[in-house]
């Protein structure tokens, strides 16, 4: 027995112990169920996150999980959790282990059919695209073709974990590629392709054709265009080599001895870390006929599609309309982002017509502090701040507002407020600006949703 049936009332959970395995129970519309309590992403505790109907929101990067079949429904993870077997009995609750690792069921390619999907660039949108190809029955031929020496891997580490090994962050196995007939060819770099002719012309040569195309090759670090940028241990973080490199480089001293600003001023560092942007790798695509903006993203509709036939994008490269900021054509290199795009240009290769309805969300840390980011900032006109801001205990909520409506959140050690904000900001009801303000609803969410969390004081920028 894990409970009484009494313990839970709808649209609550709670974790439970059995044996080694920490079990997240659930209660919908008067049934117990029960999935892993640990989000398959990066191992989160699900019951600290939030519960909306059958669906669980990960406090920590937002991944989402059918909280009756563990299916998963929302990126950054990518398998979904194990469904254990719940039993009422004598108004006491019962839970049976399953102890087997899911994976979403795929198929593999079928002998006769002679239809080739080609994926350009080998990170989060295409591993994804290829991976719902398969879920969703696809039979023909998958490539995948990237530039990089390594399988798909988790790039958002690198910059966490500088001296990764890249055996750690691989998403997927050989193994994986080859009982699923993805081809995965690396360090093959695209150099132009042929709308008309329905190829593409690799640096090797290689001219391979195509029935549908997905353009996923991301985008690269700007580099400083200033003296000095030549000398030894100046350094881009791309890979993870570069990363290693990075800190080796950084267990040493006076790296750097001075930055010159324009102004003249000069400031003493022993590192220089550089972030100014970046810049898309389309060039490729220079005498096609798909459009592209004014900084060379490609331009998509909602279904992923560019202008040019069987012709997909997705990830960094991508300008899309999101559906948070009213279809207005934005860029976001969020991780979580080129994932869910590679999902939904799959389904519309397919011609299964989904839109792309996601919110973005980001996250990293910073000197053992955790930064949650969910929703699209740009263009807001006030911000909102709650929490506290001492020197012993910093965590705060910010709220960006605009036209009077919430349209951003960022916390600082306050999980899992912003993934409450992402799931009320998908279900398209408008935070106001009365209500963040107020916050009469410590977590914006609707009425059905029940969560336990602290009343937040309310202080403005001037007390940072």
């Amino acid at each position: 027995m894990v409970c009484l049936e009494t313990d839970l009332h709808d649209g609550q959970m709670m974790e439970v112990d059995i044996g080694r395995h920490s079990v997240l129970l659930t209660r919908c519309d008067g049934k117990y169920s029960a999935i892993s309590n640990q989000c398959s992403h990066y191992g989160a505790p699900l019951s600290k996150g939030v519960i909306s109907g059958h669906k669980v929101r990960c406090p920590w990067h937002g991944s989402c999980f059918n909280a009756l079949t563990g299916d998963l429904e929302e990126f950054p993870g990518i398998d979904s959790l194990p469904c254990h077997k719940v039993k009422i009995q004598n108004s006491k609750v019962y839970v049976s282990i399953n102890k087997k690792k899911r994976l979403q069921r795929m198929g593999a390619a079928v002998p006769g059919v002679n239809h080739t999907v080609l994926l350009l660039g080998g990170g989060a949108a295409s591993l994804i695209c290829a991976e719902t190809l398969r879920q969703e029955n696809y039979g023909g031929r998958i490539i995948m073709a990237s530039r990089d020496d390594l399988l798909p891997y988790d790039k958002t580490r690198l910059s966490k974990v500088m001296n990764v090994l890249s055996d750690t962050i691989v998403l997927r196995r050989k193994e994986f590629f080859q009982q699923y007939d993805i081809e995965v060819w690396l360090q093959k770099e695209v150099i132009s392709v042929d709308t008309e002719k329905k190829t593409v012309t690799f640096d090797d040569g290689l001219v391979q054709s195509y029935d549908q195309l997905l353009l996923s090759t991301g985008c690269r670090a700007k580099g400083l265009d200033v003296p000095g940028r030549k000398l030894d241990n100046i350094k881009m973080l791309e890979t993870p080599e570069d990363a290693r490199q990075i800190h080796a480089a950084s267990l040493g001293c006076n790296i750097v001895k001075e930055v010159v600003l324009k102004s003249g001023n000069v400031i003493p560092a022993d590192v220089l870390i550089v972030g100014i942007g970046s810049m898309p790798n389309s060039e490729f695509l220079q005498g096609t006929k798909i459009q592209k903006n004014s900084k060379n993203y490609v331009v998509v509709d909602k279904y992923m599609r560019t202008n040019v036939p069987d012709v997909f994008c997705a990830g960094d490269l991508a300008s899309f309309p999101l559906a948070l900021a009213k279809n207005q054509l934005v860029n976001i290199g969020h991780w979580q982002m080129a994932q869910a795009q590679g999902r939904i240009a799959a389904l519309n290769m397919l011609k299964k017509t989904t839109e792309l309805t996601s919110v973005p969300y980001y996250w990293t840390i910073l000197q053992g502090r955790t930064i949650r980011y969910a929703g699209y900032g740009e263009g807001y006109t006030e911000i909102v701040m709650k929490g506290n801001y001492e020197f012993e205990e910093r965590k705060f909520l910010a709220l960006y507002i605009k036209n009077d409506e919430v349209i951003a959140a960022v916390g600082l050690d306050y999980d899992p407020v912003v993934s409450a904000v992402a799931e009320r900001l998908l279900s398209g009801k408008v935070i106001t600006k009365k209500e963040a303000h107020l916050q009469t609803d410590p977590y914006f969410l609707p009425p059905d949703v029940l969560i336990k969390f602290p009343t937040l004081p309310e202080f403005t920028p001037h007390d940072l």
